[in-house]
């Protein structure tokens, strides 16, 4: 076995082999490792990356949340407003209404009293006229003077009281 040369060759090639891997066998494990530790950091910077995504969704749909109660809140306020105005408008809108209502009501007794006024007036004058008229036909000069003194007393008479 010592004296056969595939013997001693198989020897060479173990030794051979255990010589070379242990320094492959390290440069493997080194680059291995380091594969591996790039890897993990990674895998560590796609977690941090996960959570600072995950925190600013949150903040996201914080915002989001904050955004639509400021929305409802100034829609809200709006309708209100609206509500205000409508009411304010009706208000004004019946003070005026009324005011018009009054003015009118004034302006339609005004005219009353006119019309009133100018019929009394006619009337007065077309009575005077016609009583003058008939007094012009019927009467002669002594009566006339007979009136004419017993109206200057009846009006000195009313005059005095």
């Amino acid at each position: 076995m010592f004296s056969d040369p595939q013997f001693w060759v198989a020897v060479a090639f173990f030794a051979f082999i255990a010589a070379v891997f242990n320094p492959i066998k390290k440069i493997l494990t080194t680059n291995l490792d380091s594969q591996i530790k790039q890897i993990k950091d990674s895998i560590d910077e796609a977690e941090n990356l996960k959570n600072e995504t995950q925190i600013t969704l949150s903040e996201i749909k914080k915002r989001q949340n904050d955004v639509q109660q400021e929305i409802q809140s100034i829609s809200e306020e709006a309708k209100n407003k609206a509500n205000q105005l409508k009411i304010n408008a009706e208000l004004k809108l019946k003070d005026q209404i009324e005011k018009r209502k009054i003015i009118a009501t004034s302006k339609i007794d005004q005219l009353t009293r006119d019309a009133n006024n100018q019929i009394q007036f006619h009337i007065s004058s077309t009575a005077i006229e016609a009583m003058v008229n008939l007094l012009k036909e019927k009467l002669d000069e002594k009566e006339k003077q007979k009136i004419i003194d017993s109206s200057i007393n009846e009006l000195s008479s009313v005059l005095k009281n």
